[in-house]
């Protein structure tokens, strides 16, 4: 008797563990297809757009990049106006921008006939570069007459003006030597554009420093330190150099640490054939 009440309650637990099962399993298949019911519904497309916050972020970047760029080529003072103006005019614009026929859409001409839209920001870099190069180049004349004057101030052949600090011992670098060295570069104005960082001295090639390198580091031995004014043309020249504008006159604090003498490679020879 009790067997048969084992096996009907066990039967019992076996159709409730069934039934179970059985519930689960169309609970999860009611709830896909729920999921891919809504899934077939379409979405409304403005509800895809970023938001305003959004949009005047993404606005204000743009605007500081293009800004960046005008900062970047030094373009001086903008008509602004104009700049918002030709923006708007090529966002709306109509067809391929690679067609020939694109540009003429535009139809601001500023008084003179240029025939592209290239030529007109070429004469326009061309004309601030001249005047850049002007400006500086005036700036570095009366620095370097100016400086000249200052006591202790020397000035070579070629136009480079130095202060010996120190000496240094007997052993001076070659226009060929690679030396070692610690040194702050900066502008007329002492703004730091370069120099070298902690204990351990940079190395350099002298034949591939800028001319008033060369010239200047010959003039001391080891251990010696020399202050160099590097004119533009025994520095970068008009073409400037990483944020060194054209035309501009640099100051090197510069510690000769040790020398390296160069050796020059010796030629190899072929050894001559025998004789026949």
């Amino acid at each position: 008797m009790k067997t048969n009440r084992f096996l009907a309650a066990a039967a019992v637990m076996a159709l409730t563990a069934v039934a179970c099962t059985n519930n689960e399993e169309a609970a999860t298949e009611a709830q896909n297809l729920e999921n891919e019911i809504a899934a077939e519904q379409p979405v409304n497309p403005a509800s895809l757009l970023p938001k305003k916050a959004l949009v005047d972020s993404a606005s204000y970047y743009m605007g500081m990049n293009f800004g960046m760029n005008i900062k970047q080529y030094d373009m001086g003072n903008i008509n602004w106006s104009l700049l918002v103006k030709g923006m708007k005019d090529a966002a709306g614009s109509k067809g391929d921008w690679r067609d020939s026929a694109f540009i003429y859409q535009f139809k601001y001409n500023p008084g003179e006939n240029f025939s592209t839209f290239n030529s007109t920001l070429d004469k326009f870099m061309r004309a601030r570069r001249e005047y850049k190069l002007a400006v500086n180049s005036a700036a570095e004349q009366k620095f370097l007459a100016e400086n000249a004057k200052k006591e202790g101030v020397q000035v070579t052949e070629s136009g480079l003006q130095y202060i010996i600090e120190e000496a240094g011992n007997d052993v001076k670098p070659g226009p060929k030597d690679t030396v070692f060295v610690f040194y702050k570069g900066t502008f007329t104005d002492g703004k730091v554009f370069d120099e070298s960082k902690g204990d351990t001295p940079v190395r350099m090639f002298m034949n591939r420093v800028v001319k008033g390198w060369t010239e200047g580091l010959q003039l001391i031995g080891e251990g010696g330190k020399i202050k160099l004014f590097v004119p533009s043309k025994l520095g970068y020249g008009e073409r400037g150099n990483n944020g060194i504008e054209p035309n501009s006159t640099l100051v090197f604090d510069v510690t000769l640490d040790s020398v390296k003498p160069f050796v020059e490679k010796p030629v190899e020879t072929k050894p001559a054939g025998k004789k026949r």
